[in-house]
């Protein structure tokens, strides 16, 4: 005898719930797990591909992971010494940009500086901020042995992880399909499709778009030479996640250390600019429309809010969660929504047939 619709709602009410506590208990240690099944979910269509190309399955998973670990590697040992140098240097560097302009607004408008002003105050009190915090937070990240440590558990478990998930993808999908109930097995099935497309045209998309022009910014910037152009193109590639805000920040970020930096030559300062408005249209124009789609449902509000509530709840863990999770909510919220409309309670009462 089959559950009554009530009664399922209950068991799968206690399944979430159960589900939302497991993660918040254990947000601490599940960052490498997560971390390696979201970089199998990102490789398993290549895979896929090299599979139908008639490759074992598991010689597939090994080219990819061996060609992975040499990427990684290499960013390592190259890409990462550069960054840090340069993360480290803009830090150090802040209080004089800040000295800098305080001096520049002084001198153009001398009535804003008066004694006991509040924007003098306020200048100097971010100057001292930034000397004492931008030390204790490069102390920190440098000799924190725990971060140390929690780096180098997902340097070493998160391969391993999304080695065996993306070996065994398949199987788990089949799996997870047998447990499901019979008697919504198509709907469930489509609600997934659903949430995969979005997931798929979202995440893989919006990653590919965001490598593409996290290298365009660094490189250009770098070919500029603007200081610390690397960090700021690829903070600038890294939040061109978040639809909109990778192109704002980086922008203000580089034309603010350009003009501080070219002051006296404004074509280098317009060329900034210029690398950003490029960056821009080609997003707009192709990369977007090719790799993520006008469809997939992802309002960058409710991405940010996904992103900040979850990262509050779990920290980075959690925000690597948001993504596939606000994605799930907008499917089924789009789905009990059309649900809704096709019920009597918000149809109305039908007149009866003549």
């Amino acid at each position: 005898m089959g559950l009554s619709a009530g009664n399922q709602l209950k068991w799968w009410g206690l399944f979430a719930v159960v589900l939302v506590a497991f993660f918040w208990l254990f947000s601490s240690v599940l960052l490498p797990f997560i971390a390696g099944a979201a970089i199998a979910y990102f490789l398993d269509p290549v895979a896929d591909r090299l599979e139908r190309m008639g490759m074992p399955r598991a010689m597939a998973t090994s080219i990819i992971s061996l060609i992975a670990v040499l990427v990684v590697i290499f960013i390592l040992l190259l890409i990462v010494p550069l960054i840090a140098e340069q993360l480290v240097g803009l830090f150090q560097s802040a209080p004089d940009y800040v000295a800098r302009l305080q001096a520049y607004l002084a001198e153009k408008f001398p009535g804003l500086f008066i004694e006991d002003s509040r924007i003098r105050q306020s200048l100097a009190s971010l100057e001292g901020i930034l000397k004492d915090q931008g030390a204790v937070f490069i102390n920190g990240v440098l000799s924190s042995s725990l971060a140390v440590f929690d780096f180098m558990l997902i340097l070493f478990i998160t391969p391993v992880v999304a080695f065996y998930l993306l070996l065994d993808w398949d199987k788990l999908v089949a799996t997870v399909d047998s447990w499901m109930p019979r008697q919504h097995i198509e709907e469930i099935r489509k609600i997934s499709r659903d949430i995969d497309g979005v997931l798929a045209g979202f995440v893989r998309g919006q990653l590919t778009v965001s490598m593409i022009l996290g290298s365009f910014y660094a490189i250009s910037l770098m070919l500029i030479g603007l200081q610390y152009g690397l960090v700021v193109g690829l903070i600038a590639g890294i939040l061109t996640f978040i639809p909109y805000v990778g192109t704002m920040v980086g922008g203000t970020l580089s034309i603010g250390l350009a003009i501080y930096q070219f002051w006296d030559n404004p074509v280098w300062i317009g060329a900034v600019a210029l690398v950003f408005v490029v960056g821009q249209m080609v997003e707009g124009n192709f990369l977007t429309p090719k790799l993520v789609g006008g469809s997939v449902g992802l309002h960058p509000v409710w991405l940010i809010f996904s992103l900040s509530a979850f990262a509050v709840l779990m920290g980075f863990a959690g925000m690597l969660i948001a993504v596939p999770v606000a994605a799930s909510i907008g499917v089924l919220g789009r789905y009990f929504m059309a649900r809704y409309m096709e019920s009597g309670l918000y149809r109305g009462p039908q007149p009866p047939e003549e």
